[in-house]
C-alpha cells in the first residue's frame, strides 16, 4: 500500500516545487537588543527530493523550520508548501506537512496507539483513512502500542514522533535531528522506513549533525550560517568544493623523518605518521597526483603501497561555518 495514502488537501496538478522561499527574513526583539535570525533565505526544495538543511547550533535552521511549521510567524518574505502560500492557505499548508520536532515532547499518559489516533482526529483524517497499525508497524512500536509513552525509551518516542507525522499522510516530511538517542540498530530500520516514503513521493527535508546521514541519504544539501545561505548543491558538487587531497604512503624505506628532498617543496605539506607513513597533503588544483608521485621517486623512495583521501561533508561544513572568513571563502 502506498503510504501517502488519500490526501484530503490533494490538487489536481502537483507542484514542481514542494517547498519555495522567497527573502525570508525573522527578526527577534526590537531596537538595539534586536536579533536577525534570518536574513533573506532563497531555497527551493523540488518535488520528491531527499534534501539537507544543515548548519551549526544557532544559525536559524530551525527558526525556518518552524515559520514552514506555523509555529513561528515570519517577518518578511514568503514560503510556500506545496503550492500553499503559508500565509494566504495555512490550513492547506499546514497538511501538506508533518514535522518531527528535535525535542521528545509526548504526553507521558497517552499509548502509541492514542496519540496516533488523536493526532489523527486534530487533522480530520476519517475513520477508514486512517493507517494507525501501518504506521506504527513500519516504526517499529507495534509491540509498544498500548504501553504508556512514558514508559518507552529515548529512540521509542524518537520514533513515536515520526510517526505522529506521518497520520495525515502529508506529501512534505521535516526530519529534525531524527536518528538523536536512538541505537544503530534502530537508525537502519528508520532510514530503511524514511527510504521507502522517499521512493513512494515523499519530499523529506532533513536537518542532522550526523553529517554521514547527509551525506549518504542526501540529493541535495543548503548551508545555513548566522541566518544566511553560503551554500547550496548536490552532495558530491559540495565535496569538490574541498581542493585539498592527502597521499599516504608505505614505503620500502624505513622512515622516522620527511625526506630533505621533500621539505620546503611549495604546495606540498608533508609528514610522518607514528607507523611511519609519509603523508603529503596537497591541492589537486595546483598539482597532479602523477607530479606528487614523481617528487618522491626523485627523493630515491620505493613506493610499497599507497591511498588517498578526498575532502568529505564534514570537511567542507567546516569550512563554510568557520569563524574564520578566508577558510570559508576558500569552500566557496
Amino acid at each position: 500500500m502506498n503510504l501517502l495514502g488519500t490526501l484530503v488537501y490533494k490538487r489536481a496538478m502537483k507542484p514542481d516545487l514542494a517547498i519555495d522561499i522567497h527573502n525570508l527574513t525573522k527578526t527577534y526583539g526590537k531596537g538595539a537588543r534586536a536579533k536577525q535570525a534570518l536574513k533573506g533565505i532563497d531555497l527551493d526544495v523540488r518535488r520528491g527530493a531527499f534534501f539537507g538543511l544543515l548548519g551549526p547550533n544557532g544559525a536559524g535552521k530551525s527558526t525556518l523550520i518552524n515559520i514552514l511549521a506555523g509555529l513561528v510567524i515570519k517577518s518578511g518574505g514568503n514560503a510556500t508548501i506545496w503550492g500553499w502560500d503559508i500565509d494566504r492557505n495555512q490550513r492547506e499548508a499546514k497538511r501538506a506537512i508533518g514535522v518531527v520536532p528535535q525535542e521528545l515532547n509526548i504526553a507521558p499518559f497517552f499509548t502509541p496507539r492514542e496519540a496516533l489516533e488523536l493526532q489523527a482526529g486534530l487533522y480530520g483524517v476519517r475513520g477508514k483513512d486512517r493507517r494507525t497499525d501501518e504506521i506504527l508497524d513500519a516504526v517499529g512500536l507495534t509491540e509498544q502500542a498500548d504501553a504508556y509513552a512514558r514508559s518507552l525509551s529515548g529512540g521509542m518516542r524518537r520514533r513515536l514522533l515520526v510517526a505522529k507525522a506521518m497520520v495525515h499522510s502529508p506529501p512534505v516530511i521535516v526530519l529534525d535531528e531524527p536518528t538523536a538517542g536512538v541505537d544503530v540498530e534502530l537508525r537502519r530500520s528508520f532510514w530503511s522506513y524514511i527510504r521507502k516514503l522517499n521512493d513512494e513521493g515523499v519530499t523529506i527535508l532533513l536537518t542532522t549533525h550526523y553529517l554521514e546521514e547527509a551525506e549518504r541519504f542526501c540529493d541535495e544539501i543548503a548551508i545555513i550560517n548566522r541566518g544566511e545561505l553560503v551554500a547550496r548543491d548536490t552532495t558530491e558538487g559540495l565535496k569538490r568544493r574541498i581542493d585539498h587531497k592527502l597521499l599516504t604512503l608505505r614505503t620500502e624505506e624505513v622512515l622516522s623523518e620527511v625526506p630533505a628532498a621533500l621539505v620546503g617543496l611549495a604546495g606540498l605539506d608533508c609528514r610522518i605518521t607514528p607507523n611511519g607513513r609519509l603523508q603529503i597533503r596537497y591541492r589537486a588544483s595546483e598539482a597532479h597526483l602523477e607530479d606528487v608521485l614523481a617528487r618522491v621517486r626523485q627523493a630515491e623512495l620505493t613506493i610499497a603501497d599507497l591511498s588517498t583521501t578526498e575532502g568529505d561533508l564534514e570537511d567542507v561544513f567546516v569550512a563554510l561555518t568557520s569563524a574564520d572568513e578566508g577558510t570559508a571563502e576558500a569552500a566557496q
